[in-house]
């Protein structure tokens, strides 16, 4: 038993590390998201179970170890970057006029405590968030990101 918990812990300290910026599976991070990171089907299972086994997981997230790290901040980033891709002309008319049932999804994907506040100041940067009508998506997204993080009275909990 004591090599068992040696193995692991050595796992969990040399593997923490390196594998921060991996995927993981449906099981979430901790020590199943190092060992078996995001192979689909029943060994998730397994993942979860190790996930959950010497408190890996409770670890990983308070230390960002164990593919726990900036995977939120990036999810919201992804997630953003695909509902401008899919709401992009809608999104700059609501952002034009401060208001919007876009801008209310996009400070929900944020976290942001108030989505009327949230289209005050998406409008009042209008102009740096589409600069014009050919700025990339990507773009767009770090633009609109970056605002929401910048103005702190937004609230927006989600975000770095």
């Amino acid at each position: 038993m004591r090599k068992f918990i040696g193995a692991v812990t050595a796992v969990v300290l040399l593997g923490g590390t390196a594998a921060v910026a991996a995927p993981y599976g449906t099981a979430g991070c901790g020590l199943g998201a190092v060992l078996i990171g995001d192979k689909p089907g029943a060994i998730q299972i397994l993942a979860a179970t190790l996930n959950g086994s010497f408190g890996s997981q409770t670890f990983g997230i308070t230390t960002g170890t164990l593919n726990c790290g900036p995977a939120a901040t990036d999810q919201v980033t992804q997630r953003t970057q695909v509902f401008v891709e899919a709401n992009r002309e809608v999104l700059a008319k609501d952002i034009s006029r401060g208001q919007g049932e876009t801008i209310a999804n996009l400070a929900a994907i944020a976290g942001c405590s108030n989505a009327d506040a949230v289209g005050a100041t998406l409008q009042s940067k209008f102009g740096a968030i589409f600069p014009s009508e050919a700025t990339p998506s990507t773009e767009v997204t770090r633009s609109l990101l970056d605002t929401l993080k910048s103005d702190e009275s937004l609230a927006c909990s989600q975000l770095g």
